[in-house]
């Protein structure tokens, strides 16, 4: 049948956020993941300084969080995406300096 419905199985952000982030009306989905991870690692990173003991795990996220941000912030494409890259890309510092302070890497 020529005219049935296809259905798109992919996964797509919420109407205002999805107009919020994506300002050019284009679709930038690995920019956008890499924006939201990293955000997570950030928080993660942060969330994981208030223990001292787990400054070692804490540390490796801050900064892989710091080096994802900083490659995502190259390649974004709107300014949504750059205020929650750069918003990540602070938390990710903040929690890698904490966790450094808090022992380092090893």
């Amino acid at each position: 049948m020529s005219n049935s419905t296809h259905r798109d199985n992919r996964l797509h952000l919420p109407q205002p956020l999805d107009r919020w982030i994506n300002t050019d009306g284009k679709p930038h989905p690995k920019e956008n993941a890499l924006a939201f991870a990293t955000l997570t690692l950030g928080i993660i990173a942060l969330v994981v300084a208030t223990n001292a003991a787990w400054h070692i795990p804490g540390s490796w996220i801050g900064l892989v969080g710091l080096v994802v941000g900083l490659y995502d912030q190259m390649i974004s494409a709107t300014r949504g995406e750059r205020w929650i890259i750069i918003t990540g890309v602070i938390a990710s510092g903040l929690g890698f300096a904490l966790n450094m302070a808090n022992g380092g890497l090893y």
